[in-house]
Order: structure tokens, then sequence, then C-alpha cells
């Protein structure tokens, strides 16, 4: 997401002295222009607006941004400006314009278009080291504009069915660049020559694909192809100049989909695994190939019309849906439909996204129809980007391939969304859930250039990079969870991406207090790495470490670019907390320096260990063995109780008095064991799973106006000191609060509706005890942060609550609420540590 709230923002001007040789009627100027201003038309849009306005001068790309010098009337130029900070071209971002004057060229009659300046000039010195000069943002990958659609759908168009069909509006830019300027050599099209009819329209400055990067046809672009889980070839699979190529390969495919096969289609940061959305056996089979049994699945839709026919939304879930960014947008499903039902089971929202490339645009017609579109990894690994490793990884779970030869130089998964209703009738707000593909690289500027650069090297789970050096701010796309070997690759690769596209080397690098996560190993690995090859002419790396849950609060204060205390409610299902123990239920008073513990959630041990994250059945006994006897609970009527043997009851009662478990004051915990007291789950199955369940149940309780049951999450306060050294935190009882759980459910039959009544009791309490406690600090601004927050219903209801009671809550904006934007807080931290050890 390039910060479009920035796009509206008046870019800095930055003026410099006059030059002392200028005509008394003619004025030059030179512009130095930063922010995402290569591969969106950006020259074109220059060359075009000086032409009208009859100046005369040049512009060029460089690694830095944009250089244009101007030459004409004064009154003109500052139109010229005027026109540009105004309206730029439609997916650029202008961060900053630096003027300065120029001696006047008399001679000179035109004004032109030259050829990039590769050369970093102004942002190495003579040792190679980075000087922070500014900087131009790689641009985020944006779908298919109408344009270009209308020239894929013209018999008479030269790029009628071409599956790559693209312009300076649309098309890949993030998946297939190398390094900048932007370039066609930089990029993933530097082997495939131009045919002289793409020459022309790419040198043609008022051609819309002028210097498009990626502009083909078919005669000189990538071809598509038709191949066996072996990898061989299948007709039609001529790779040969043809107008009929893409329309044939996937015309072939439509037909395999329309027989329940499963493919593997290659898109623009990677594979998809695909199969017809309606036909539940290709479904079951898709799921059953890929071990992945329960977690929802997304939705391809061929368009709007056929999307209204599946879910309902809101005029804002449609735009966003129909976004150039084309994020995937978690809908709530219409009550009838044909859809199978294995594709999100038990749970009424869907997963809806349309069509972003041609490829798709293209199969989607052909078939007409819904496609389940997920990404193509085995479980925990990163997004397949080429055909041998899906190959070998893969190849059992798919019937057909449909690959290219265009290479995805750089991976990005799907970005997911949903939209959060705010009080007060105010604009609904896209609340990110995985920042990815049409939005990252996300970028923004910073008020102040830093004086050294610094990583974030984020969390182990939902990892993202984040980078600051200069006046500019970068987090990456989406890398994934770091459990593995190649999950590690991967991110070490995503680093080098970062690295290379920028001249980036770290001063300083920021990660999680957790010693044993893949990022805070790598980090102090580069610190050592560093110290064993230091020159004297080299700097050292400092590292610093970040506690899990003050971070999370951190990267809401860096979207807004705030700087003052706030009040910060961090939720989620676990990371190292300043005590050793496990956190996730936290209250924390937060600053940029540190955080200090004013509440949490009653620590509550994890019968053995993990364990009890996947048999959650552990951790509501241990709840109940902090309220009541071992005999207590064996004589509760509970199904998944009465699934446990004596011996096994009473081991893990042995376990709970001994003390042998891990504590955790996690709050995603606590939707493991409602859901599991409430027969919704015996098993975690998928992360989230709980929550989702829980919402969705809440929701039918409020649809069906079902009577309100009544729990209270008792506070526990007994330390009162004022002196916050010695003062201890405030303890939320959750055992209490099950116990009157246990109680609702025992004392009733356990209904669907009281089911439905429970869930959204829970729920009301945990929102309750937010507010509850933010009312205690009127004067600070709250932070609602973690993926618990994930929870739609959850998340409007404190954020209601806390309007109607007078709170302001900061919005977490462009970023996950999740651990996907756990790095660019612990770059927030780094930035204040690395000013105040400058001053």
């Amino acid at each position: 997401m390039q910060m479009q709230p920035d796009k509206r923002r008046r870019p800095r001007l930055i003026k410099a002295a006059s030059s002392a040789n200028q005509s008394d009627s003619l004025e030059r100027r030179q512009l130095h222009i930063t922010g995402i201003v290569q591969g969106v038309g950006f020259r074109p849009f220059v060359y075009r607006w000086a032409t009208e306005l009859k100046l005369t001068g040049t512009v060029l790309n460089n690694a830095n941004g944009v250089m244009i010098e101007l030459q004409g009337p004064a009154a003109q130029l500052d139109c010229f400006v005027r026109e540009l900070t105004t309206n730029p071209p439609p997916l650029a971002r202008i961060d900053q314009i630096s003027h300065s004057l120029l001696a006047v060229k008399l001679e000179e009659t035109s004004f032109g278009i030259i050829q990039s300046d590769s050369q970093r000039d102004d942002q190495s010195n003579d040792s190679g080291e980075h000087n922070l000069a500014a900087l131009v943002a790689v641009s985020a990958d944006k779908s298919t504009c109408q344009d270009c659609l209308g020239d894929m759908h013209n018999p008479q168009d030269r790029h009628y069915g071409y599956a790559f069909t693209n312009c300076t509006n649309c098309g890949p830019r993030y998946t297939i660049i190398n390094a900048l300027p932007y370039d066609r050599h930089h990029t993933a099209m530097a082997d495939f020559a131009m045919c002289p009819d793409c020459a022309k329209a790419y040198q043609d400055p008022l051609n819309r694909r002028y210097h498009a990067q990626p502009v083909s046809c078919p005669k000189c672009g990538p071809q598509l192809s038709l191949k066996s889980p072996q990898g061989e070839l299948l007709a039609p699979h001529s790779l040969s100049a043809s107008q009929d190529n893409s329309l044939a390969v996937l015309s072939a495919a439509a037909e395999k989909l329309a027989q329940g096969q499963i493919l593997a289609i290659k898109g623009l940061g990677g594979f998809h695994l695909v199969c017809d959305a309606r036909n539940t056996q290709a479904v079951s089979q898709l799921r059953q190939r890929k071990q992945r049994k329960a977690k929802p699945l997304a939705v391809m839709m061929p368009n709007i019309e056929m999307a209204k026919r599946y879910v309902t939304g809101t005029q804002a879930e449609w735009q966003t849906l129909s976004s150039q960014e084309r994020p995937i947008v978690l809908m709530q499903a219409q009550h009838t439909h044909d859809l199978s039902p294995e594709i999100a089971p038990n749970i009424p929202k869907l997963g809806i996204f349309l069509p972003y490339t041609p490829l798709h645009h293209l199969l989607l017609g052909l078939f007409n129809g819904p496609l389940v579109a997920t990404s193509a990894n085995l479980s925990g690994e990163p997004i397949i980007t080429h055909c041998d490793e899906l190959i070998s990884q893969l190849g059992h779970v798919v019937d057909v391939i449909v690959d290219h030869n265009r290479p995805i130089l750089n991976g990005c998964d799907d970005s997911v969304v949903q939209l959060i209703q705010p009080p007060n009738g105010c604009a609904p707000q896209v609340q990110v859930l995985r920042l990815a593909r049409g939005y990252a690289p996300l970028s923004f500027p910073l008020p102040k250039p830093l004086s050294h650069p610094i990583l974030a090297v984020g969390a182990q789970q939902k990892n993202a990079i984040a980078l600051g050096f200069g006046s500019n701010v970068f987090l990456s796309p989406h890398i994934g969870d770091l459990f593995s070997v190649s999950a590690e690759q991967y991110f070490e690769r995503t680093l080098a991406t970062f690295a290379r596209l920028y001249h980036f080397s770290p001063e300083l690098i920021v990660h999680d207090k957790h010693p044993d996560y893949a990022p805070s190993r790598w980090a102090e690995a580069q610190q050592q790495q560093r110290l064993d090859t230091l020159r004297e002419d080299s700097r050292s790396i400092q590292t610093f470490s970040v506690q899990h849950h003050h971070a999370h609060v951190l990267s809401v204060m860096a979207i807004n670019q705030y700087q003052d205390a706030v009040l910060g409610f961090s939720f989620d299902g676990t990371g190292l907390g300043d005590d050793g123990s496990l956190w996730g239920g936290e209250v924390l008073l937060t600053t940029l320096n540190g955080a200090e513990r004013l509440a949490h959630f009653e620590a509550i041990p994890l019968l053995g260990g993990e364990q009890a994250i996947k048999q959650p059945v552990r951790l509501l006994l241990a709840l109940l063995f902090e309220q009541m006897s071992l005999a207590a609970v064996q004589a509760l009527d509970l199904p998944i109780l009465k699934s446990l043997t004596p011996l096994t009851l009473s081991n893990l009662h042995r376990i709970w008095q001994n003390g042998h478990g891990i504590n955790s004051s996690s709050v995603g915990r606590l939707f493991d064991a409602l859901a599991c007291a409430l027969g919704f789950i015996d098993t975690t199955q998928f992360e989230g799973q709980a929550g989702m369940l829980i919402e969705a149940a809440a929701r039918r309780a409020d649809t069906q106006q079902l009577p309100t049951l009544m729990l209270d999450l008792p506070l526990d306060t007994t330390n009162q000191s004022s002196d916050s050294s010695a003062r201890e935190p405030h303890i939320w009882r959750s055992s209490q609060l099950f116990k009157q759980i246990i109680t609702l459910i025992t004392e009733a039959p356990l209904t669907n509706h009281r089911q439905e009544q429970i869930a959204r009791a829970f729920l009301h309490s945990v929102g309750d005890a937010v507010c509850g406690y933010a009312a205690r600090y009127p004067t600070l601004p709250v932070v609602l942060c973690g993926g618990v927050f994930q929870n739609q219903y959850l998340l409007e209801y404190c954020l209601n609550k806390l309007h109607q009671q007078g709170n302001t809550a900061l919005p977490n904006k462009h970023i996950p609420v999740n651990d996907g934007g756990i790095a660019l807080g612990q770059l927030w931290y780094g930035i204040h540590q690395n000013v105040n050890n400058n001053q």
C-alpha cells in the first residue's frame, strides 16, 4: 500500500538560491522528485505537460528519483509545478520536490526524455558506503487497467487475447524488478527483445506504453505453456510466436477445470492452486492432497456481478474489491449459493478477489465461474515461484500446470483485507490482514532524514522486514512464518533484494527479544560477522531488541507518525515477555523508548507446552483447575471433558499442580479454550480458527436478536501503589470468567442459540474490560493491536464503546494488525533510539 492518504498531502518543496546567469525573460529550473515516480508513467506525464505549456528541457530517471530541467517563463513553470503536485499520474506518489535555478540555455528549442542515469552519483561515496540521499520507491504490482482490458478483448488489436498485456498504468513492478533505476534490462523482461511495433510504442512519449518496461505482445513477449505434473509439455504447447497461444492454452485449462481437475497456474508473484469452486469433489480433493483440512480458501470471481451472487457487501467493500490493488476481501456470504461448503467450513465469510492479470481475466472469462485460488505452497512454506519447485513439492497435488517463461524475480502473495466500520458514521477503514501484492512494498516519507540506515527484521510468524534510511521508510511484502529452512532462506532472499535495490547496508538492526526466533538469530549473526571482518574504514553494526507487544503498539504509532505516550492494548497468541513468560494480553503505557505493563490477563499454564495450542482442552482445563478441584472438573457435563480418560485428566491435573506448564497471559488462547468449551472445535486446525467461529456465532446472536447474557471479567487491582516502580500490574482473572462460562454452559441445554449467546457475551466481556481500563486514562490515545483485533466484531465493539466514552483511538491503517506489522514497530523504536543516541 503506497500510503494513499499521502497522495493528497502536498509534497515538500525545497528551493535553492538563484543562479547569477539568468535571462530576464526566461527561467531554467531543476526539479529533483522523489517518491513513487518510476514505472508509473511519470516521464510521459512530464513530457506531455511540458509540451502543452511550450516549455523546453529534459526529464530522466536515476536511482534517486526523477530529474527534470525546465525552461520557460516563470508563470508557466509555476503552472507546471502546480499541475505536477496536484494531479500526478494515477500510480505515482510525490514525497519531495527539490528546486534549484540553473543558467538559461538560449539554444534549447524542445523538451525531451533522455536515457535513465543508472549511476548513483549522489548515492555513494568512494568507499561505496550509503550516504542516505533521497530515493525512488519501488512500486507495488497493479492490476490490469481498463485500457489494456479493452486491447485484450479487441480482435483488431495486436494484444488481443494476450496474457501479458500491460502499460505504464498497470502490470508487474516489484515482482519483476532486479535493480534500480526501473529499466527493462533491470527486470525479468531483459531477455525479451521488443518487436518493431512494441519498440515504437515504447519510444513514443504520447503512447501509454511509453517506457512501460514489461511491454510486449504475442510476437515478442512471454508465452504460456501447458504441462503435466511431471513437467512434460502438453498440447497446445508451442512457445513460438502465435497470436492464439494464450487463448489456446487457457481454453485447454478452462476445459480441465470444468472436468474437476486441479491446476497450478503461474501468476504475478507465484503459483496458485486452482479448481472449480462449485465442485465439492474437486475442493475436497485439493484439501486432501494439500493436507489443508479446514483453513478457508480464497475464491476468484470473474467480475463484480458474479461476486454479488455469492457475497453481500457495503459500497466500501465493493470499491476495495475492485480497486487496482485487487486484494482478497473478507465479505459476508449469501445465505444460499452453489459454492462448495468445503471452501470455508462453518464460517459465514468468504475471501473474494477479482482477476488482476490478463491471464486471470482470460481464464475466468473462458471458464465463466468462480475458482478456488489458493497460494501454491506446502503448509508453512513460502509461495512457489518456479515450475521445478512446484513439480518437486506439489506435483502430487495438481493435475495440470499452466506455466509461462517470464521469471518471477520476487515472490509476492495475495493481500488480504477486511473493512472495519468506525463509530459515528465515519468512512469504513480497510484493515490489512496480509500486506502483499498491490499494497507492498509499502513506503512513506519521514519528516527528518535519519543519520544511519536501520533495518528491522520482524517477527517469527507473518514475517516482514522494514528499512529506514534517508527520509524514507519501506515495509516489505509478507514473507510468512519462519519455521523451516526454506522459509528462512526466503527471508534472507528478501533482505538481499531490498539491500540490492537500495544499496542498503544497515548500521542498526532491531529484532524481537526472543533469542531463538530466526530473525533474532540472523541479526546477532550479522553483528558478529561485521565485527569479525571489521576494517578501520568500516562501521560496526549495533543491535537492539524490542519486546514483541511493545513493537505491536509502536507499529500503530509509526504509521500515524505519533511520538507521544499512548495506552496500548496488545492482544495476540504469544510473544516473549520481559519476565520470561509468554505474554499476549497486555496493557502497555507506551512511549518511543519503553513500555510500562499496567495490566494483563491472568497467566495460565499451557499444559504440555505446544500441545496445548493444538489441543485447546488443555487450556480449558488449566483455567478450570484455577477455580475448581479435580473432582469438580470430572463431574462437569461437558462433551469435550468426557472424551478424556480419567487417567489423562488426572495426569493433566498433576502437571498443573506441579507448575510444569509454561505460563501464558494470551487472550488468543482464551478464544481457543472457549471454542473448545462450546463444542466448536476439539483440535485447532489453523491459526485463528477459534476466533472466526466465535465471531460468527456472536454475529448470529445479534442477527437473531437473542437475549443478552452477562459475563464479568474481574480486574484484580490489589496493588494500588502510586509509585510506578513498585506497582504490580493489574490482572484480569480469566479463570473466574471461565467459571462463569461453564455455569452458563451447564445450567441449560447447550443449543445453537445458547452457544451464540455465550460467544457474544465473551466478546462483550473482553471489550468491556478494554474500554473500562481505557476510561482510567481519558487523555491518552488508545491503540488496539495484535492478532486478536483481527476479530471484526470485537474491534468494532471496542471502537464504538471507546468513542461513546470519549476516548480517542489511533487508527491501525495500512499495516497488518497482526505480526505482519511488527517490523514497522521495531523500526520506529530503532529510529528514535538512533535519534536519541546521536543528539
